[in-house]
């Protein structure tokens, strides 16, 4: 049955709200509350003390213009003093409430970052959220930019809103006290009105609100449609960074300036919809701003003519009107601010949901993934293993194999059969299927990708990446770079660079057997880690696992001629009827490491 996408978009939009507001909550409930609360009150207090100085600002007004009607020199001369004390009390007062403001919104932001990237680190989700689908596609700037843009505004919303609030009740109570009475002819007899002011401050608010309302919504859609535009555009440019190289090699310069150009025509034909909407806008707020301060005075003009109003409650009045105004516009004069934080809050609460959502799967879960233990023994087991794809399709289906420590196993199997998958799943990154992989107590894992990663900083940070264990000597590090090609980085222990930019893939594949030499693991995991080599350097690596890395266990997937000789054992992974594979061969490779010599046995599983 068809589901109606707007109601869709509606419910998921308000459950991630919701998601966002359940965390983002958090900073008032956890280990910062204290904190939390303290600038929050002191925020709100100090826009009570702004309201304050407001409201005396107002009566400031009655008392000044009337003794300039009576030229009263005296309470002039006091006025003066007054407006100066009041002006020192709001710039202190909003200097206080700028830095109360700005720190809550820079320590919820901080308190909220640190959380989303923590639940992100954490367990290894942001390698499986890279696997999964869009829901939380590009966590970082989800992390960085939208958790900044779903945090800040909202302080300024809250308090914005509460000031807008006590704005309005304070001011229509002023209004009420020196309104005064309308009398107005109807039929022969006299309505009566009293405090008219407030009923057509009200009505104003209500008709300049709805104006913009109505004028200002497809604003707000062109805005949103101008800001896709915009991530459009930047993604493109962001994608060309990422592949440069390739791109140059290939002489795809002009299709990518053409994707480009087409990306801009884009956001500038956006961006004229959002200048036409916004000049529309500015007509209701142009002839807002001309006359808000103008209406009250017409309005109280006959107040004043007949007597009962004063020039001093007149311009009172007037001033008070104009922050009525302010307050009950409010709502209207933010939505586009509004519309731009509900779209990065439910961008955070997309985020959160697909931590929730791995963590249903993966995490809570444990009778319907895969367990990673404590072997027994100080062997490596796999025991009835079924490896699946994220939406439960089975790739691997029931294996149970055990290696012996310092065995070095070689996976094979034709494309698509799942090699890489159990890899991954053997390294703790893969958690989909069932089954147990059971390592050694307290060993210690190793795992060499196609592309090592490399962080910037000092080679010697690189060598010992990702660090955990004591520092090493200056020998040990340059023993291990002569050993594995790279004696011409000896001298380079300090340098600081953007190493993976440096070396060439050849030269990263390297630098990841330095790093088994430099502190051998118990247990190495390698998919095609020599692939960037030559035959002799290849020859020359691998020949360390009978060497210094004796001791190791290696699993490897590779299909490199030549990787037979350094392994003890073949696993052939070949798929079966509905597209599962299985271990269906080992190979035993005795002494010399010789094919021709071998016992084959036959596996099913």
């Amino acid at each position: 049955m068809p589901t109606d996408s707007s109601t869709s978009d509606a419910d998921g939009g308000s459950s991630d709200l919701r998601n966002f507001a359940r965390v983002a909550s958090g900073y008032w409930s956890g280990d910062e509350r204290r904190e939390a609360w303290a600038l929050t009150l002191g925020a709100l207090t100090l826009a009570l003390v702004t309201l304050a100085v407001q409201i005396g600002v107002n009566r400031w007004h009655r008392f000044f213009f009337d003794a300039l009607e009576r030229k009263d020199a005296v309470a002039l001369t006091h006025g003066v003093i007054v407006i100066i004390a009041l002006v020192a009390a709001a710039a202190a007062t909003a200097v206080l409430f700028v830095h109360a403001r700005m720190r809550l919104q820079l320590r919820w932001r901080q308190w909220l970052t640190g959380r989303l990237a923590g639940d992100w680190l954490a367990e290894r989700r942001f390698y499986q959220l890279t696997i999964g689908d869009d829901r939380g596609s590009n966590p970082e700037y989800r992390i960085a930019d939208d958790a900044r843009m779903a945090t800040e505004p909202m302080v300024d919303f809250l308090i914005g809103l509460t000031n807008a609030m006590l704005m309005a009740v304070a001011f229509l109570g002023v209004l009420w006290s020196i309104g005064g009475v309308l009398e107005v002819g109807v039929g022969g007899s006299t309505l009566r009105i009293p405090g008219y002011l407030v009923f057509a401050a009200i009505l104003y608010a209500l008709t300049a609100s709805g104006l913009t309302y109505f004028i200002g919504r497809p604003l707000i859609r062109a805005a949103d449609a101008k800001n896709g535009a915009e991530a459009k555009l930047r993604y493109e440019l962001t994608r060309v960074r990422e592949n440069a190289e390739t791109i140059a090699m290939i002489g795809g310069d002009d299709q990518e300036k053409a994707r480009i150009e087409a990306s801009f025509r884009l956001l500038a034909r956006r961006w004229l919809a959002v200048i036409r909407n916004h000049a529309r806008m500015t007509w209701v707020i142009n002839a807002n701003a001309v006359l808000a301060p103008v209406a009250p005075l017409l309005l109280g003009a006959p107040a004043y003519l007949n007597g009962s109003m004063s020039l001093g409650m007149l311009m009172q009045a007037a001033a008070a009107f104009v922050q009525v105004q302010l307050a009950l516009n409010w709502l209207v004069d933010n939505a586009i601010r509004l519309a731009e934080w509900r779209a990065a809050a439910e961008r955070v609460g997309q985020l959160i949901d697909a931590f929730d959502e791995l963590d249903d799967t993966v995490l809570r879960n444990r009778a319907g993934s895969i367990v990673l233990g404590d072997s027994p023994d100080d062997k490596l087991r796999i025991e009835n293993l079924s490896i699946a794809h994220s939406n439960g399709d089975i790739i691997i289906a029931e294996a149970h194999v055990v290696f012996a420590p310092g065995e070095k196993i070689l996976v094979k199997g034709e494309s698509g059969a799942g090699k890489s998958t159990l890899i991954r799943a053997m390294a703790g990154l893969w958690p989909w299927g069932s089954g147990e992989i059971l390592r050694p107590r307290g060993a210690r894992v190793a795992f060499l990708p196609q592309r090592p990663y490399i962080p910037d900083g000092s080679l010697r940070q690189a060598l010992q990446y990702p660090g955990g264990r004591p520092a090493l000597s200056d020998a040990a590090l340059k023993d291990a770079l002569n050993k594995c090609g790279l004696e011409r980085l000896c001298n380079d222990l300090e340098a600081q660079a953007q190493w993976r930019k440096i070396l060439s893939g050849g030269e990263q594949q390297r630098l990841a057997f330095a790093r088994l030499i430099v502190d051998p693991p118990d247990i190495v995991i390698m998919d095609e880690a020599t692939s960037a080599l030559d035959e002799e350097s290849q020859t020359r690596l691998m020949s360390y696992f009978k060497g210094e890395l004796a001791r190791s266990t290696v699993l490897s997937v590779g299909h490199r001629r030549g990787l037979e000789q350094f392994h003890s054992r073949e696993i052939m992974l070949v798929r079966k009827a509905g597209g599962r594979a299985c271990f269906a061969r080992h190979k035993t490779y005795y002494k010399q490491f010789r094919l021709a010599n071998f016992l084959e046995k036959r596996l099913r599983l």
